[in-house]
């Protein structure tokens, strides 16, 4: 009951501040200024680099104590980024883990643990409300939930500071997609296609302005292709459409938005390679048949295929499928003036759902001979699907490399993401001993619901790339069946059959203050979140023998029998009235404290202070943290994770040039879910606590010169390990965690030609925390062309990857070191992509 009058009245209160807006706000009366055409805004150099994005109110970066940073959407189109993680890889400080396709990826900042997946300690926004209260849901990360295409108006970012109080589950930083409203006159098609990949796409945008204060945009997009990687079938085809309408007045305005997303897309998960030399100085190649840059286990001949839900049924899914997100938006942004007092009013309501299958390597790949011999001594094995279909399988010669992969098929349906987010502030600026005070006050609620069910099932497929991997059987040497269809089991034994149906309510108020004299600046923010989780789980503990095929018996049969190993057990299944609840309260309080002192007009120096929170969202299911009779949360420490940052830096723009520097300091403790690998390569999600530091500096920069500009970053960190489940992983540093990250694009732009380059990369880094085996630095070098033969139109030219680099992002061995197979499940950046688009403005 608490909850919903909580929520009813929030709800009340932004219905209120509708209804005060229309009424205080009278319609301009005097002449608007011509607008630019899109075309013209397409030509225009932008570089007012002023963020509304966690702070209480915008200002110029020179008199503000935070870290910040704008992509603009001429530079956002210019990069023509394969996906939204490839695209943040340019945002200084941001570590990205991409190549998982549109979802999947990993974010972190400034050298935080990136421990889990998804974006633990980044909260992903769009139009400044998270896409999910949680950016680390398991395989449910917010870059699925949203697209940036030529309706991105700009990308904003804050690392650190104030992002700790002006954002939930936020510490470390933001990331803001704000979208165009309308004040560029006019709009643009924009088709592209790869050509030396299947990938079709059209873009569209258009707004206008309609008098008496109206405005309104809209646009979207549509693709189809295989994708970036190939899998031997259509992987990607969807879009997205975004309207908004914007009524300005006297001192602020109101918007209405609605978006609606519906796309398909793979999830990249991993994907072997060979690994030689030594744990300081590896040497990672492809396989023969398979290169993990440009392949994927995907495949043309593994698609429909049946599985045990979590309810013990027999369902029929598509591997091809691969992620299908649903995402229908709809808001409200009110910014409006009652005398001194100024007031803000965001609501959002978000209807998510959708489904994944994600084909992962289960294991490490082995020889099929080796497979052969431990499960059918004597055996045969023969190929399930494809143009060979039935015929006998030469183990030593199987895939041309001797390898089959034992691999994971996990089905998730995303019943409701669904999520409801208001916030509101209030702000004033008052006259205080010659100087101006700015105070502001704000409430922020949010509700996110969390239904899903996942079940999985495993398969055994040859090692072949291009799309052509097949299915295998494997038969005893008498003839009996003992893998069908390729089904190895029904079952993943390491995630299990999952049942959650939970509503995640955020309430946090919060406050701050910024006192302005002369030259220098004070501030302070304060945060409270009070958060409660509450709803049921289930997994599958109970088994029984299913006759998944049909075909009236199970015997031998060893995936319909749960009998992998030789004994029969049963498939597992979520019996009913096994369910249970979730029921626990959380709280923490977070703060931030900063002074700038502008020494000159081009130059300022600033120090911040902050300790940031984060709640520990669905890690800590099926957890010994959480109570299996009560759902009472058995260790208050889970409940939320802490980030204590301290900063410190100076700011310098003058004529065409600009630098930024921080150095940094953090503290970092947490409740953590790594994927743990044994000696045989299985990876288990364990629960652990840990604690960190980090360290290191971060330096952005840009140079315009006439029709040539540089823009550059360096985050230089260094980190340990200073509490951990185990005493040998103290002062390890982290696992994947770079020395060095840098980005720099050079560009020369005149009336009818842009050329450029963007260059991204970081030095090497562990694998693991055992701090054995080593992932090489890379560097990837992307380049871009546009042509205007007349105006109105722009051809254009792009290529990431230039040089088909191995950037290789993630490495699972199995013990953290060289394994004795020499075989490895990697995930690398993606080749190399190019593409060609003709743009007309109108």
């Amino acid at each position: 009951m608490f909850h919903n009058r909580r929520s009813y009245a929030a709800n009340c209160a932004s219905l209120a501040v509708l209804a005060l807006a229309t009424y205080a706000a009278p319609a301009l009366a005097k002449d608007e200024p011509k607008p630019l055409t899109a075309w013209e805004a397409s030509r225009t150099i932008d570089d007012d680099a002023t963020v509304k994005t966690g702070v209480a109110k915008a200002r110029d970066p020179l008199d503000s104590a935070t870290s910040t940073s704008v992509l603009k959407d001429n530079e956002v189109v210019k990069l023509s980024a394969p996906s939204l993680a490839d695209l943040f890889r340019n945002i200084p400080g941001i570590r990205v883990e991409g190549g998982a396709g549109e979802g999947l990826n990993s974010y972190t900042v400034r050298g935080l643990p990136l421990v889990n997946g998804g974006a633990k300690y980044v909260q992903i926004q769009e139009d400044g409300l998270p896409v999910l209260e949680f950016g680390d849901l398991t395989n449910m990360g917010p870059d699925a939930f949203v697209r940036a295409d030529i309706n991105l108006a700009s990308v904003e970012s804050i690392r650190g500071g104030s992002a700790s109080t002006f954002a939930s589950n936020a510490p470390g930083g933001v990331i803001n997609l704000i979208s165009k409203t309308g004040e560029v006159e006019g709009g643009s098609v924009r088709l592209s296609t790869g050509l030396d990949h299947d990938s079709n796409r059209i873009d569209f945008d258009y707004g206008h302005r309609l008098g008496d204060g109206w405005r309104f945009h809209v646009g979207g997009f549509y693709r189809r292709g295989e994708g970036p990687r190939e899998t031997g079938y259509t992987a990607m085809r969807g879009g997205q459409i975004k309207l908004n309408a914007t009524k300005e007045f006297d001192g602020g305005y109101i918007r209405f938005y609605g978006k609606v997303l519906d796309d398909k897309f793979p999830g990249y998960i991993a994907s072997p390679m060979s690994v030689t030399g030594t744990n300081d100085k590896p040497v990672f190649r492809p396989l023969a048949q398979f290169n993990a840059v440009d392949d994927t286990m995907m495949s043309r001949y593994i698609s429909d295929g049946v599985q045990v839900n979590s309810s013990g049924n027999v369902v029929r899914n598509d591997a091809q499928d691969g992620y299908r997100v649903k995402a229908n938006t709809i808001g409200t942004d009110v910014v409006f003036s009652l005398g001194e007092w100024n007031f803000s009013e965001r609501f959002r309501y978000s209807d998510i759902s959708g489904q994944a299958d994600i084909l992962d390597p289960q294991i490490q790949f082995a020889a099929a001979s080796t497979l052969l011999g431990y499960f059918a001594p004597g055996g045969s094995i023969q190929y399930a699907s494809g143009p060979q279909k039935g015929t006998a399988v030469n183990p030593v010669t199987v895939s041309g490399n001797g390898l089959v992969s034992v691999s994971t098929i996990g089905h998730t349906n995303i019943n409701s993401l669904n999520n409801v987010t208001n916030d509101f502030r209030v702000s004033r600026v008052w006259e205080v001993g010659g100087g101006d005070l700015t105070t502001t006050a704000g409430l922020y609620n949010s509700q996110q619901t969390l239904d899903r069910e996942y079940y999985a099932s495993i398969i055994v497929q040859d090692l072949v790339g291009g799309g052509n991997s097949a299915l295998l059987n494997v038969k005893d040497a008498t003839g009996r069946d003992i893998f069908v269809n390729g089904a190895y089991a029904y079952d993943d034994s390491l995630n299990g059959k999952k049942r959650v149906k939970l509503d995640y309510n955020v309430l946090a108020p919060y406050g701050s203050f910024n006192f302005h004299t002369g030259k220098l600046s004070v501030g302070g923010s304060v945060r409270y979140d009070r958060g409660s989780v509450s709803g049921t789980i289930a997994r599958g503990t109970a088994r029984k023998v299913i006759d998944v095929n049909g075909n009236g018996t199970t015997a031998g049969d060893r995936a319909e029998q749960g009998a992998s190993t030789g004994q029969v057990v049963g498939i597992p299944y979520i019996a009913p009235g096994s369910s249970q609840p979730v029921d626990y309260d959380y709280d923490y309080v977070s703060y931030s404290m900063g002074v700038n002192y502008r020494v000159s007009k081009s130059f300022s120096v600033f120090a911040r202070h902050s300790l940031g929170g984060r709640a520990g969202a669905d890690a800590l299911l099926f957890s010994p943290a959480i109570s299996a009779t009560s759902g009472a949360l058995l260790n208050e420490d889970a409940g939320h994770d802490s980030v204590r940052q301290t900063e410190a830096g100076f700011k310098y723009r003058n004529n065409g040039i600009s630098l930024n520097l921080t150095g940094f300091y953090a503290t970092t403790k947490g409740t953590y879910l790594p994927t743990i690998a044994d000696s045989l390569g299985i990876k288990t999600p364990t629960l652990v606590s840990r604690s960190y530091h980090t360290y290191g500096a971060e330096v952005e920069g840009a140079v315009r010169r006439g029709p040539f500009s540089v823009t550059g970053s360096v985050t230089v960190t260094g980190g340990e390990i200073k509490a951990a489940e185990q005493a040998a992983l103290v002062g390890k540093q982290p696992r994947r965690q770079p020395t060095l990250l840098y980005t720099l694009t050079p560009q020369f732009d005149i009336e009818r030609v842009t050329i450029g380059a963007n260059i991204l990369g970081q030095t090497s880094s562990y694998a693991d925390d055992v701090n054995l085996l080593k992932m090489p630095g890379f560097t990837t070098v992307g380049a871009f062309a546009r042509y205007r033969p007349v105006d109105r139109i722009e051809l254009g030219l792009n290529v990431s990857n230039l040089f088909n680099t191995k950037a290789i992002t993630e490495v699972n061995s199995g013990g953290g070191a060289i394994p004795a197979t020499g075989l490895a499940t990697v995930r690398t950046l993606y080749g190399r992509l190019i593409s060609a688009s003709a743009q007309f403005f109108f």
